[in-house]
């Protein structure tokens, strides 16, 4: 049964419903939803639900060791920081904030190609060496030039998406206006006035979080001020 907002989180559905207070609709859609009508999403989720662990008793347990090695680095447990396009819409420089935990934590932080912070902004937290999540681009040259600075501020781990051949239709970006077609007073109900009603938001992310473009992709559009301006070079761009 669902928690009161006023109490302290502690699962990850509570989670959810304070990212769903806190964010302003566009941006809680996107995290939160899937393509068409989010079937595949609901079966990932009941999916993981089915997991059991297994119980084993009579074992010692004053010494637990969860760490492993991959791609040559340990880590303190099987499990790693997933890339996630926009992060820095959704909290202060959040691919900053993400490595700095992934650190602390002593787990791998991967750095999307759509992050709000750039390479080298997230290189400039620590010497620990992160993962890159590279889109395939029409420009190669851009893609090169992606890669070797990826390479010099000390990337060795490249995720390689290669499942979006076709970019799925998320509904909830259609109706929230993320997608656009929705017309000025359409834009001005499901994306301004949704803005607007989260102060904190726009205290912290809205102001306080600036630039709000694409860092890794910048330079390939030089008179972007908000990740909106990206999508039709993006749009254009993903081979």
């Amino acid at each position: 049964m669902p928690q009161p907002l006023n109490l302290a989180p502690a699962n990850t559905e509570d989670y959810r419903r304070l990212a769903e207070k806190r964010l302003p609709r566009v941006l809680f859609d996107y995290i939160d939803g899937g393509a068409y009508d989010e079937r595949t999403l609901a079966e990932n989720v009941s999916d993981f639900t089915s997991i059991r662990l297994k119980q084993r008793v009579m074992k010692d347990v004053s010494k637990i060791e969860t760490s492993t090695e991959l791609f040559g680095h340990k880590m303190s447990m099987p499990m790693a920081l997933a890339p996630i396009g926009l992060a820095g819409m959704m909290a202060k420089r959040a691919e900053v904030q993400a490595k700095k935990a992934a650190d602390a934590f002593g787990i791998p932080y991967c750095l999307s190609t759509a992050g709000i912070c750039s390479l080298e902004e997230v290189a400039a937290v620590s010497d620990i060496p992160f993962w890159f999540q590279l889109y395939m681009l029409r420009d190669r040259s851009a893609v090169k030039s992606i890669l070797a600075r990826a390479k010099a501020v000390g990337v060795k781990t490249l995720l390689f998406t290669v499942d979006l051949a076709v970019v799925g239709a998320r509904y909830r970006d259609v109706r929230n206006g993320m997608s656009g077609g929705i017309g000025t007073w359409g834009k001005l109900r499901a994306g301004l006035f949704s803005y607007l009603s989260h102060p904190g938001w726009l205290k912290d992310v809205g102001v306080g979080g600036k630039p709000h473009v694409f860092g890794n992709l910048a330079e390939y559009v030089p008179n972007a001020s908000s990740p909106a301006d990206f999508k039709e070079w993006v749009d254009d761009q993903f081979d």
